[in-house]
């Protein structure tokens, strides 16, 4: 998400935007979780695994959706 970006194009979205912006930092929250979830560095069940996933992956709908809706505006 984000990668045809670059950090300023990334910068600006974030700082134009406070829904983006939090949203972008849960995202990204959740990630490190469910990595260090995988490697073992924070034992979690596989409930709360896929649970994890779970709202990583609507957050990353989400902000695909606002991020096509305010490029649209």
């Amino acid at each position: 998400m984000f990668d045809a970006q670059s950090p300023a194009e990334l910068d600006a979205i974030l700082k134009s935007d406070g829904e983006i912006r939090a949203l972008y930092q849960r995202h990204q929250e959740l990630d490190r979780q469910v990595i260090d979830a995988e490697l073992g560095v924070k034992p979690v069940d596989d409930t709360t695994l896929a649970r994890l996933k779970r709202e990583k992956l609507r957050a990353k709908d989400r902000l695909t959706r606002l991020c096509g809706s305010a490029a649209g505006s």
